[in-house]
């Protein structure tokens, strides 16, 4: 069985920051329409990043001595849940905010703590992730991107895919292979810092079904880093990102990336009544919410207490993405019963934009298949 944590309720404190947060957003709007609020943590805005910095809710659980506001994970969860629900555009900022300043606090060096982190916590500077890679499908152990050591640090050639804001981003942290070859599979993994305005890099952005091109593919072509850009030990590239993708895996974005959906839907139903059949639908969406938040909270609790709660991370996101896709699927059944329905061209363009992109909900993060394996070793069962 996997060990689970205990079912956690938000402090007082915490929950003292939600009426801040709205009043917050109420001077700062998020985009009136549902369909552009459906993209909140894929909406890029640099000037929204900094005006949460300047509150002091980028960084928010970091130390006060590298720029973060010294609160709690729990302050955090409130902060990102209300910025969630309110389909905020919140792209810009996020990476480094949720991995990438947690990372570099615990493994990275002093200096690169002391340079990075403040501008991450005034929602200054913005990174992305480099795991996955052409022809490696899922499995983030097979990369081959390659870092070699040279007499000015280290040598970058390779490439990375489906990089989200890589085209927008200052810097990425990307698993590299340092020594061995690519069948070792862990064994030789490091994490670099790459500064992506080096010479050597090319960007090249993917558009998706929606219109949109977050995702990018990146190219590196002798790409020269200094020996400072290794970040923690060498070789220990694989656990120090297994470690991140608990902070990845277990946050509120897992259950909410179609909020804005269910918002608008609900928002017609209050218009037009709706019918037994819209209440068992919203009766059965809302008490999954409420479940996988309360699992969502408990994780949290563990990350406050400095714990890597790597399995139930994996268990939440499997779960949350399961829940996120079923939102577009369950309401299209359901609106599709109500002529007058059709006539909301809001609730319409909503329904059509999370239909269309809700199947990368389940890539995102790791796929089934990856999360269900690491499920099944915490089980005891491979």
């Amino acid at each position: 069985m996997i060990p689970w944590p205990q079912r956690q309720t938000l402090p007082a404190s915490a929950e003292a920051l939600r009426d801040e947060v709205r009043d917050f957003l109420a001077a700062h709007p998020p985009a009136p329409a549902a369909d552009i609020r459906a993209r909140s943590w894929m909406g890029f805005d640099a000037d929204f990043s900094r005006a949460l910095g300047q509150r002091g809710w980028v960084g928010l659980s970091l130390p006060r001595e590298y720029g973060g506001a010294g609160g709690s994970a729990f302050e955090r969860f409130v902060v990102l849940e209300e910025l969630l629900a309110a389909g905020a555009p919140v792209s810009a900022h996020w990476i480094a905010d949720r991995q990438s300043a947690p990372l570099l606090l615990r493994y990275g060096s002093e200096s690169l703590r002391q340079e990075l982190l403040p501008r991450i916590c005034a929602g200054e500077v913005y990174f992305c992730i480099g795991m996955s890679e052409p022809g490696a499908g899922s499995d983030l152990a097979s990369v081959s991107t390659r870092a070699t050591r040279n007499d000015q640090g280290w040598l970058l050639n390779g490439s990375k895919l489906w990089t989200t804001n890589a085209d927008r981003c200052h810097y990425m942290i990307a698993l590299v292979r340092t020594s061995g070859q690519h069948g070792d599979r862990q064994q030789g993994l490091s994490q670099m810092l790459v500064d992506l305005s080096l010479p050597g890099i090319t960007v090249r952005p993917i558009r998706d079904l929606a219109g949109d091109a977050h995702f990018n593919e990146v190219f590196f072509d002798n790409v020269q880093l200094t020996e400072e850009a290794l970040i923690g030990a060498e070789g220990d590239g694989w656990q120090q990102v297994t470690a991140e993708l608990a902070f990845e895996r277990s946050g509120p974005e897992r259950i909410m990336s179609s909020i804005a959906l269910l918002e608008c839907w609900c928002a017609w139903l209050r218009r037009s009544g709706g019918g037994s059949a819209d209440r068992r639908a919203l009766g059965e969406l809302a008490s999954r919410l409420a479940v996988l938040r309360s699992m969502s909270l408990a994780i949290t609790a563990q990350l406050e207490q400095g714990e890597s709660p790597v399995i139930p991370a994996a268990l939440v996101k499997d779960l949350g993405t399961g829940f996120e896709q079923d939102i577009p699927d369950t309401l299209a059944d359901v609106i599709g019963r109500h002529d007058d329905a059709f006539a909301d061209e809001e609730l319409m363009r909503t329904l059509a934009y999370t239909a269309m992109v809700c199947p990368i909900y389940s890539l995102r993060g790791g796929t089934r298949e990856i999360l269900r394996g690491l499920i099944a070793r915490g089980m005891g069962l491979r």
